[in-house]
């Protein structure tokens, strides 16, 4: 997990777990850790390596179109290309800040304990009408006429 680089949903993580990034990745690789920190962190983790990707783009895109450059050193291919690489760390980033976020909202207040969750089964509340039985054939009675 990336521990190191920051990531712009850090106060959040510190908010809803109540210490540091840092010391959250610490609690993690406890033995008690809970399921929810520990996918927290892996979500956010993978966001501050698309932050990180966003950013190095970026950078190379204004240093490619910085006004002191030679205009014959900008190519066409190659700024199409930082645009699709943008474009694409922009969705990854977009896709795991969503990710955190609802996970993080999802989470229950700290100290209070996680509500089980109820999925909706139907249940048969009604007990079916005995099944009919055969009526026993008695000796010698008369069958019904045939056309």
């Amino acid at each position: 997990m990336n521990r190191t680089k920051p990531s712009t949903l850090d106060g959040d993580l510190q908010n809803v777990f109540g210490n540091p990034v840092t010391e959250l990745y610490e609690a993690a690789v406890g033995p008690d850790a809970s399921p929810a920190l520990v996918r927290a962190l892996e979500l956010r983790s993978f966001l501050a390596v698309t932050e990180e990707q966003v950013a190095r783009v970026r950078d190379r895109v204004h240093a490619d179109m910085d006004p002191d450059r030679d205009t014959g050193e900008v190519s066409a291919d190659t700024l199409r290309f930082d645009a699709q690489w943008l474009e694409t760390a922009l969705d990854a980033r977009d896709a795991y800040r969503a990710a955190l976020s609802e996970l993080l909202d999802n989470m229950p207040a700290p100290g209070q304990r996680a509500r089980p969750v109820r999925t909706a089964q139907p249940r048969a509340t009604a007990t079916p009408p005995p099944a009919a039985a055969p009526q026993p054939q008695r000796a010698g009675a008369a069958r019904g006429r045939r056309p």
